[in-house]
C-alpha cells in the first residue's frame, strides 16, 4: 500500500516536472539571451562612440583641411606677370590715363557716303568713239594715269590745225620780222595760240600736245587721245563698252579717294543743336570702333524722315567702310564732363559684376582696379576711381584677367 502511495506521488512529480520544466528552461535561457543581446548592444553602443569619436576626428580632419583651403583663399593671385613676349604675342597695349573732357553721347543711325571733296567724274569734252579701256572697276589708280583712248572727228580737226599754224608759225620766224609784215607774224602767233587752246580744250594734256607737235607730221593727226585720271583713287564705276560713241558730259568713270569717308547720321532738329563742327564722333562698324568728326550740317529737313542730315569725316583704314553700309553714329554733344577717359577695350567684368581694368604697378606686372563708368561715348569710357597719370592696359585686358583667374586656380589646386 505504501509503495503504492509512493509511486503515485512521483508520478505526479515527474509529471509537473514534465509540465512545468520546458517553460523554466526557455525562461532562463531568454534571460541569457537577453542578457547577451544588452550586453552586445552595450558593446556596440561603445563601437559606436568609438565611431563618433572617430568621425569627430575626421571633422577635424575636415576642419584643418578646409583652413589649409582658407590659407590658399588668402594667397590667391591677385595680379599676373607678363613678360615682354607674352605681352607682344597678347597684343597687350599699355598707355597713360589723364584727365579729358568728354561730351554727351548723341546717338544716331548714319550712312556710309564717298567723300564728295575727294571724288571725280571724267567725262569727255567732245563727241568721241572708245578705243581702248586702261584701267576696269575696282582698281586703284594714281593721278596721271591714262583711264581710256578716245577717238574723235572733231580732235583730228583741232590737231591738224594746230600742226598747220606751228609751221606756218616756223616759217614766219624763220623769215623774220625784216621780212615778215608785223600783221602777218601777229597772225601766225595767235593762229598757233588758238590752235593749242582748242586742243586742250578738246582733252588733250600739255604733255600729249606737246609729243604730238614734236613729231611735225600731220599724219598723226588721227583725232586719239587719252583721258587721264586728276587724282589717286578707286575707280568706283566705268559704264561704257569699247567702241561706244559717247557724247560729250557722259561720265565714263567715277573715282574715289576712299581712304576717307563721309558718315550722314540723320539727327532729330532737338539733338542736331546740340551739335558743333568739328565734335568728335565715333562710327561702329560691326565690332570695330572708327573715329572721326563732324566737318558738315545740314540746313533743312528731310522731307521723309523730318531730320537733319551731319556729315562726319572718317579715315577709312584697311578699306573697313564702303559707300551704302549702315553704321552706327555716336556724336559727343556740347556738354563736357571731365574725367579719366579710357578706351572700352581696358576694362572688363569683375567677379561680382563691377567695371574693372589693370593698373602696371611694376614692369610686367598687372593689377585689377575697380572703376565707376560715369559716361559711355562710343568705345570711350568716363571714369572714375583711377588717378591720372597710371598706366593701364589699354588692349588685351581679358587676357590678363585669364591670366590672374589661372593663376588663383593653380594656387587653390596645389
Amino acid at each position: 500500500m505504501k509503495r503504492t502511495l509512493f509511486l503515485n506521488h512521483a508520478v505526479y512529480l515527474l509529471l509537473l516536472l514534465s509540465l512545468a520544466g520546458p517553460a523554466a528552461v526557455f525562461a532562463d535561457e531568454d534571460d541569457h539571451g537577453h542578457g547577451a543581446e544588452n550586453h552586445g548592444h552595450e558593446e556596440a553602443g561603445h563601437d559606436e562612440g568609438e565611431d563618433k569619436d572617430a568621425h569627430g576626428e575626421t571633422g577635424h580632419g575636415h576642419e584643418e583641411e578646409g583652413g589649409g583651403h582658407g590659407g590658399h583663399d588668402e594667397e590667391a593671385a591677385s595680379d599676373a606677370e607678363l613678360s615682354e613676349a607674352q605681352q607682344h604675342m597678347a597684343g597687350i597695349e599699355t598707355l597713360v590715363v589723364k584727365r579729358q573732357s568728354l561730351g554727351a553721347a548723341i546717338t544716331a543711325p548714319g550712312e556710309v557716303m564717298l567723300n564728295a571733296y575727294r571724288t571725280i567724274k571724267v567725262t569727255p569734252r567732245i563727241s568721241a568713239q572708245v578705243i581702248k579701256r586702261h584701267v576696269r572697276l575696282g582698281d586703284h589708280v594714281t593721278a596721271g594715269k591714262a583711264l581710256v583712248t578716245l577717238s574723235s572727228v572733231d580732235m583730228a580737226e583741232a590737231q591738224g590745225a594746230l600742226l598747220s599754224a606751228k609751221v606756218e608759225l616756223r616759217r614766219v620766224k624763220k623769215l623774220g620780222r625784216k621780212v615778215v609784215s608785223e600783221k602777218r607774224y601777229v597772225a601766225a602767233e595767235i593762229a598757233y595760240q588758238q590752235a593749242y587752246a582748242k586742243v586742250r580744250a578738246y582733252g588733250m594734256t600739255v604733255a600729249q600736245t606737246d609729243a604730238l607737235l614734236k613729231t611735225g607730221d600731220a599724219s598723226k593727226a588721227t583725232g586719239q587721245f587719252a583721258l587721264l585720271s586728276s587724282q589717286s583713287g578707286t575707280v568706283i564705276s566705268d559704264k561704257f563698252i569699247v567702241g561706244e560713241i559717247i557724247e560729250p558730259g557722259r561720265v565714263l568713270f567715277e573715282i574715289s579717294d576712299e581712304s576717307t569717308l563721309w558718315v550722314e547720321a540723320r539727327l532729330t532738329p532737338e539733338a542736331a543743336t546740340d551739335v558743333e563742327i568739328g565734335a568728335p564722333a565715333r562710327v561702329q562698324v560691326g565690332k570695330r570702333w572708327l573715329t572721326g568728326k563732324v566737318t558738315q550740317a545740314r540746313h533743312t529737313l528731310d522731307e521723309t524722315t523730318r531730320t537733319l542730315g551731319v556729315h562726319v569725316e572718317v579715315p577709312n583704314p584697311d578699306d573697313a567702310m564702303h559707300p551704302g553700309q549702315f553704321v552706327s553714329v555716336v556724336i559727343e554733344g556740347k556738354k563736357k564732363q571731365q574725367g579719366i577717359v579710357v578706351p572700352l577695350s581696358a576694362v572688363v567684368r569683375s567677379a561680382d559684376g563691377d567695371w574693372q581694368l589693370f593698373v602696371e604697378s611694376a614692369p610686367g606686372r598687372f593689377e585689377p582696379k575697380e572703376v565707376e563708368v560715369l559716361q559711355t561715348v562710343g568705345n570711350q569710357l568716363l571714369t572714375q576711381g583711377i588717378a591720372e597719370g597710371t598706366t593701364i592696359v589699354s588692349k588685351g585686358a581679358f587676357f590678363v584677367q585669364s591670366e590672374i583667374a589661372k593663376g588663383g586656380f593653380e594656387i587653390h589646386n596645389h
